[in-house]
């Protein structure tokens, strides 16, 4: 059989051919849609030597962007294996082939012409694995053939993309080249950020509902297992983390040890927290019961202190705030209205002469009072449609009409509302930019306003074209929506790679 499924069976192969002095090539990729330029990449690549193995990336390193793999890997080591041309075929799990080239030590390591160029692969993989060639006395080939691009095929004729979705895309497209945005994106590392909000861990209780008790009017869940994630504002800041080198996240956390340990062993090295606390406060746990089957959330339950602080706290916060926004290029503010941001605190932070940009939320704990209007002067909003429509006291009215009438209200700059599966928009001065939503599936919504302010603060702060903004803030969004709370954090290589493959 071709299919060769462990490193060591693939390493005892290899070298029992050298020992018979058969020369080995390697070939790595996704090879998802097999295509004529994958058989002219592989026939050429067989003139180099005797034998002819194809590495697969495996499904969970795909980084292709949304429905990729288009094949999971099963059927693409089957087709690949199908070729008379192929010797072997190994999946690789691993997000590089840098082990693998170390395991088998190819004579040639053969890639297409479009990674001559090492500098365009903005992963760096590429130039980790010439290295591990070269080191292990290889050599690396490029194919002279003209490029089919895999990407392009499947954006046209697979595309996991709706219309409306393929028409912004394409707008994008010719308006803006990756690299361009690449640029872009890589400017964000200049900034300096403070992040002010309270810091909240997500604990998710799985197990299967047993159905009504059989004496009291409550639902029964057989608990099978529980898993605990960074939320509120930390969470902001493992987003922010991946983009800036400097980043300074003000925030309340309890005293008991573990929550604390907890937090700070979660918090990426690059982020300077400093915690406050406040008497009688636990750090923020929220507690969701999860149904196995639907992963559907059956019951919140929320642990507390909502108190609005006393005024030293308030003093030792506020100072906090002045001294380390001096240096600061964008103050970033998520008001969970838990009792951390008082009405002195939102002042002082809204005469900031620093860009702020602010995410108030509307959640369990206060809908009965929670209200913006501590705020004035705002340079970013970002509020969601039901935010929006509590807040003006009208479920009627277009959203558009309403979001106007908060910007003049609260005197915002930018102002972005999210609308769900309906996209977003963004108001700025007279002007309005929409995009539609870029999630494929929603598994929780939890934490994607969060996701969003990360990024679109970013872009507005460096002066990134509106539609573009709202386009990297709504792939942001549609990551977090994708997995269960805040169980990942932005990965700005990733998303890089994912967007360059959206634009093919």
């Amino acid at each position: 059989m071709k299919i060769i499924k462990t490193l060591k069976s693939l390493k005892q192969f290899t070298t029992k051919k050298k020992n018979n002095n058969k020369k080995i090539i390697l070939c790595h990729g996704v090879f998802d849609i097999l295509h004529v330029g994958h058989i002219k990449y592989f026939n050429e690549a067989k003139t180099y030597g005797d034998l002819l193995i194809v590495s697969i990336t495996s499904d969970k390193y795909v980084n292709k962007g949304k429905g990729r793999p288009v094949f999971n890997e099963n059927y693409r080591l089957e087709v690949i294996a199908a070729l008379k041309i192929v010797d072997a075929v190994y999946l690789n799990n691993n997000p590089t082939a840098v082990e693998l080239i170390g395991s088998i030590k190819p004579d040639i390591y053969f890639k297409g012409p479009d990674y001559k160029n090492a500098k365009k692969d903005k992963t760096g993989n590429i130039i980790k694995e010439i290295n591990a060639t070269k080191k292990y006395g290889g050599k690396i080939n490029y194919s002279n053939d003209i490029t089919f691009s895999s990407s392009n095929l499947i954006n046209n004729h697979y595309s996991v993309l709706n219309q409306k979705q393929k028409k912004f895309v394409n707008k994008i497209i010719n308006k803006y080249k990756f690299d361009y945005i690449y640029k872009k994106i890589n400017s964000f590392k200049d900034l300096k950020i403070l992040l002010v909000g309270e810091t909240i861990i997500d604990e998710y209780i799985f197990g299967d509902v047993l159905g009504k008790s059989g004496k009291e009017p409550h639902l029964v869940i057989k608990e099978n297992k529980s898993e605990q994630y960074l939320g509120g504002a930390a969470a902001i800041a493992g987003h922010l983390s991946s983009f800036c080198k400097s980043l300074d996240f003000i925030s309340l956390i309890g005293k008991d040890r573990e929550s604390l340990k907890y937090v700070k062993k979660k918090l990426n090295h690059k982020i300077n927290a400093f915690f406050f606390y406040k008497d009688n406060s636990p750090t923020i746990l929220k507690k969701r019961f999860i149904d196995n089957v639907s992963k559907q959330k059956i019951l919140g339950v929320y642990k507390i202190n909502d108190q609005s602080p006393d005024k030293n706290f308030n003093k030792r916060l506020q100072n906090k705030i002045k001294h380390k926004s001096k240096n600061a290029d964008i103050v970033i503010v998520s008001d969970y209205g838990h009792g951390f941001i008082s009405d002195s605190t939102a002042k002082i932070l809204t005469s900031l002469k620093n860009m702020l940009s602010l995410n108030a939320q509307i959640n369990a704990s206060n809908y009965s009072y929670y209200s913006l209007r501590k705020y004035k002067n705002i340079n970013i909003l970002i509020i969601n449609e039901n935010e929006l429509r509590f807040e003006m006291r009208d479920k009627d009215a277009k959203v558009e009409h309403l979001a106007k009438m908060l910007k003049q209200l609260f005197k915002i700059k930018t102002l972005i509302v999210t609308r769900g599966d309906q996209g977003s928009l963004m108001i700025r001065k007279n002007s309005i930019t929409y995009c539609p939503a870029f999630a494929n599936k929603v598994v929780d919504k939890i934490g994607a306003g969060d996701t969003m302010l990360s990024i679109i603060s970013l872009c507005i702060k460096n002066k990134v074209p509106d539609d573009l903004t709202l386009f990297l803030g709504s792939i942001a969004g549609a990551f977090s929506v994708e997995n269960i709370a805040n169980s990942k954090f932005l990965d700005k290589n990733k998303m890089l790679r994912e967007i360059e493959f959206i634009l093919k």
